[in-house]
């Protein structure tokens, strides 16, 4: 697949997700995803290898999130190889982002990435989700993969300010990490429909109370 078709599959994905970007975003996106596919070769970041998978399982799926973020910080926890963050920070360049790694591999790609694509919305911290200690808290705190329900409320739970969002992007609804999830902790499943996925998909937004730490 040429260049010129990627970047049709990406504006197409976007245009169904209703994801406006400011000019030029769509060509950083896809040189995300060259870069993304260059270090995967020596660092095995991901086991997805097409670049056609990549814009419709990373990117698009990154972006399908998009509507639930509130606020202007944003912490990804586990951001991999800095998914959903990237993505979602060349879609609000007014937001500011934290993306948290404790691979130190997965921070060095990042850093690379962002500096390369002089994204100037992010910061990277190479430390475990529990042992973050941010001098500001969040407005959103985004996941992909991470863990379980609980283990994220119970990990993550400190980074969000008060009235703060919890976003666990999944496949399948978790309706066993829901049941499992603490009294106090208000959670809404919401279906995903990813342009070129056929997998099932989902974001769980997550709500708490103060009291659960």
């Amino acid at each position: 697949m040429t260049s010129a078709d990627l970047k049709a599959q990406l504006v197409h994905g976007c245009a169904r997700l209703h994801v406006e970007l400011l000019p030029g975003v769509e060509q950083t996106l896809l040189d995300f995803i060259a870069l993304l596919a260059k270090w995967n070769t020596a660092y095995n970041l991901t086991a997805i290898r097409a670049p056609t998978d990549m814009v419709s399982k990373h990117l698009l799926d990154s972006l399908s999130v998009l509507p639930f973020l509130q606020g202007n910080r944003i912490v990804d926890v586990a951001c991999g190889a800095g998914l959903p963050g990237i993505p979602l920070a060349l879609a609000c360049p007014d937001r500011r982002f934290v993306l948290l790694d404790s691979q130190a591999k997965k921070t060095r790609f990042v850093t690379h990435a962002i500096m390369t694509l002089g994204l100037r919305n992010v910061e990277v911290v190479h430390t475990r989700a529990e042992d973050y200690r941010p001098l500001e808290l969040f407005a959103t705190v985004v996941s992909r993969a991470f863990a379980s329900l609980l283990d994220f409320v119970q990990l993550a739970g400190h980074l969000g300010a008060p009235q703060a969002v919890f976003l666990a992007m999944k496949g399948q609804p978790p309706a066993g990490e829901l049941q499992a999830l603490p009294a106090g902790c208000h959670a809404s499943v919401h279906p995903l429909t990813v342009p070129g996925l056929k997998a099932h998909r989902c974001v769980v937004e997550i709500h708490k109370n103060e009291e659960v730490r």
